[in-house]
């Protein structure tokens, strides 16, 4: 079984699009969506609830945090609710293309990789295209993590007993950065699947938006991980550096 774990926040408006893509997945084994929601304040648990599940071993559970937690916990508590074998991480603003879990699941399977994780398309707030397709390497280790954050949250795929030894911590930093890091330093490397089988949604309110905002907290991820700063300020360099040829 994989578990795709879904925080949700206010989503109203894209988690049905996000939890489709997901029972939609052609990869034979079952799948369970734990959805997380955040303390919502708009019609995200109505929306969830009204999802239909009549696919062939797709199921959908659903926790309502009392108060807002932030997107680690909620994570965490996905974790900590997974049945499944492998987790995958799903933000309620983006989803996937059908055959994601499938080449992920062979691949780490494979591999013995400790995570997956996949290039990505980037999308308009609407759903359409934004005509930009990140490319990501076939393999990334703790090293060249810390150059570049080549591993978006939504596209992984990993080990359950792997994500309960570490957990998301820091929601004022880059959470899922922090955990990559953690997972490669003791595992090893990482394998990538260089195709757009995310859909990336480019929301208003999302932390990397903020570009200034999203440099000092990756900065700080150098200073949790205990990187000395002479160290930390050329990683910084090339952040920068991989981040203006990303995105141009």
């Amino acid at each position: 079984m994989i578990s795709v774990i879904i925080p949700a926040y206010n989503c109203e408006q894209y988690i049905g699009q996000a939890i489709d893509s997901a029972l939609g997945q052609t990869v034979d084994e079952e799948l369970e969506i734990i959805v997380v929601d955040d303390a919502s304040k708009d019609g995200t648990k109505g929306a969830v609830r009204g999802k239909n599940t009549s696919g062939k071993g797709r199921t959908i559970r659903c926790h309502v945090n009392a108060c807002n937690m932030g997107a680690a916990e909620s994570r965490n508590i996905g974790i900590r609710m997974a049945a499944g074998e492998y987790i995958a991480f799903l933000d309620a603003d983006d989803w996937w293309q059908k055959d994601k879990l499938q080449k992920q699941l062979k691949c780490i399977r494979q591999t013995g990789a400790p995570l997956v994780y996949t290039g990505r398309e980037l999308m308009r707030s609407d759903g359409s295209p934004a005509g930009k397709v990140i490319d990501v390497p076939e393999s990334a280790t703790y090293e060249s993590l810390l150059r570049t954050n080549c591993i978006p949250c939504s596209s992984v795929l990993m080990k359950t007993e792997i994500a309960r030894e570490f957990y998301m911590c820091h929601d004022e930093l880059h959470e899922d950065y922090i955990l990559w890091l953690r997972v490669l330093k003791r595992y090893g490397r990482a394998r990538g699947i260089n195709e757009p089988l995310l859909k990336s949604r480019l929301s208003e309110g999302g932390k990397s938006r903020n570009k200034l905002k999203s440099a000092k907290m990756h900065y700080g991820v150098y200073k949790y991980m205990g990187i000395p700063t002479w160290k930390a300020v050329g990683l910084f360099i090339c952040y920068v550096v991989n981040g203006i040829r990303k995105y141009k």
